[in-house]
């Protein structure tokens, strides 16, 4: 597609459409009505035709359009894009040019005109933005295409509003409406604009989010790095975010305790048994389910007590007195859990570096309560499903001589709703209902089965990787890492299947008697 621009001052909008090329887009003349415009320069830099049509004081505004309008013959244009092109246009020109769009600094029909955001600050509101319209002989009147918001703080000046604007709303807004066009998207017909695709769902084709500064934190990561945490008020999901810290003389939560925390809680929504996990740098150090919420607990500790020190406990019911007096035996930073006795709150209180979290009595604690997660990249996010996949013993496919035994095939289950929590690379060993080693976040899954071997046999208390099963966020390459399992004991594998050299992992754990299982999908977590 190509654009002509319109500006009359610097044309900062049309300059990042050039250097962006939204849908491939690109500038096939740039034009003025003012001599020593600065986007005459700025375009001339940038290899794009210009042209300076200036208006004569005794000339007519329809003489002038003809002379822009022959001076646009002379390109091939599909669109015309206005950027601060301080004239009204008439409907004559409009006519003869392919169709014209402009940029307005505030969400039209509200404050047209020259002095937007003067406007703006004077009514008082708090959402301002920035619209992208079909021009029409009106001031500021044209159809919409698209809008941005921006909100509008109480410490605004017109400087600010009208940075945050430029670069929040309109360097997004009108590129993206190019790209539409470019795309062949937008129809304008009669006075009204459709856009192709531009739909709701689950990844509608724009998303505006909006959340309040809970608090602001001590700091981030790291001591050289200031942060905040935000809270979606629309969210009816049981977290840490919304959740009532108890003992409110202790200190606030810090950032990376609200990340451990989050991922502690995602990881005990999993199961309906009493359930207990600890958490440390997100990835789990242990995890079980029992008959008792203390007995579950016992056991995720036993997974791996030294990685336990400092770390995040989650527990998926009340937390009773037994629990508490468990917790509070080795240093904890959090424990988060659905409601708490009063006897374990006296418990719990005596340790005054334990920040104490209640996700409200009676919270339903669902693993797809908010159905999508949500990573910042640099220019953008990735948003998608989250997984939510569960596996039950008829939906695993048995494909090695050694068939599992009943007991195998409940750990598997296990297994494989625990290691969804797992850092890739990611191997966990587990038995009954509890983990006994996990191996997280190497770049090599062999080297991910050694470590959960170590962990097994070094760091675990009463128990350790001899008889366990094994389990595998994605499929085996090749058959060295089912022999460094079959080396530590393994007795039994489920993972995803699906590498081109799953016959030869399969014969591998044959020689070995080990019973493998499918389940025909991965759980990767990043």
């Amino acid at each position: 597609m190509q654009l002509a621009g319109m500006a009359s001052n610097r044309g900062r909008n049309l300059l990042h459409i050039a250097d962006t090329a939204p849908g491939g887009a690109s500038f096939a003349v740039v034009l003025s009505n003012r001599e020593g415009a600065p986007i005459i320069e700025k375009a001339a830099e940038r290899g794009i035709p210009t042209e300076v049509v200036e208006r004569d004081p005794d000339e007519s505004r329809e003489e002038h359009e003809r002379q822009i309008l022959e001076r646009l013959e002379g390109y091939d244009v599909d669109l015309v894009c206005l950027d601060g092109y301080m004239r009204i246009l008439t409907e004559a020109f409009l006519d003869s040019a392919p169709t014209t769009i402009n940029v307005h600094p505030s969400l039209l029909p509200s404050f047209p005109g020259m002095d937007a955001h003067e406007q703006v600050l004077e009514a008082g509101v708090s959402v301002s933005g920035c619209t992208v319209h079909v021009v029409d002989e009106t001031v500021d009147g044209g159809p919409i295409i698209t809008q941005e918001p921006v909100p509008v703080y109480d410490d605004d000046d017109t400087d600010d509003l009208k940075r945050r604007v430029l670069y929040e709303a309109e360097f997004s807004a009108y590129p993206r409406v190019i790209r539409w066009f470019a795309e062949d998207r937008v129809s304008v017909e009669s006075g009204n604009v459709s856009v192709d695709g531009d739909d709701s769902g689950q990844f509608p084709a724009r998303r505006f989010e909006s959340e309040d500064r809970g608090r602001e934190l001590r700091y981030g990561e790291n001591p050289h790095q200031d942060a905040a945490v935000y809270i979606d008020g629309a969210s009816e999901a049981a977290s840490v975010v919304s959740a009532t810290q108890r003992n409110e003389g202790a200190k606030a939560l810090s950032y990376n305790n609200y990340n451990d925390a989050d991922a502690a809680l995602s990881l005990i929504a999993e199961f309906d048994e009493p359930a207990a996990a600890v958490i440390k740098h997100t990835n789990p150090a242990g995890c079980a389910t029992a008959d008792s919420l203390a007995t579950a607990y016992d056991a995720a500790l036993a997974t791996d007590p030294m990685s336990a020190f400092g770390g995040i406990v989650a527990l998926n019911r009340e937390c009773d007195a037994a629990t508490a007096e468990a917790i509070t035996d080795s240093f904890k930073e959090v424990v988060v859990a659905p409601g708490y006795t009063d006897a374990a709150l006296d418990v719990l209180f005596e340790k005054e570096s334990l920040r104490v979290l209640d996700v409200g009595t009676g919270t339903e604690l669902a693993v797809d309560a908010d159905p999508l997660v949500e990573s910042d990249l640099v220019g953008g996010r990735l948003v998608q499903q989250r997984d939510t996949q569960t596996i039950a013993v008829d939906d695993l496919e048995i494909v090695t001589d050694r068939k599992p035994t009943d007991e195998q095939l409940e750990t598997m289950c296990f297994a494989w709703q625990t290691i969804k929590h797992v850092k890739s690379n990611a191997i966990l060993f587990a038995k009954g209902t509890e983990t006994v080693g996990v191996g997280m976040g190497q770049v090599s899954r062999v080297d991910a089965v050694r470590l959960a071997a170590m962990k097994a046999d070094e760091h675990a208390e009463g128990k350790d990787a001899e008889g366990a099963v094994m389990a595998s966020d994605a499929f085996f390459p090749f058959p060295d890492g089912i022999e460094e399992a079959a080396d530590a004991g393994i007795e039994a594998v489920v993972q995803p299947g699906g590498s081109v050299n799953d016959e030869d992992v399969i014969a591998a754990a044959n020689e070995r008697d080990i019973a493998m299982a499918f389940t025909g999908q991965r759980a990767f977590k990043h």
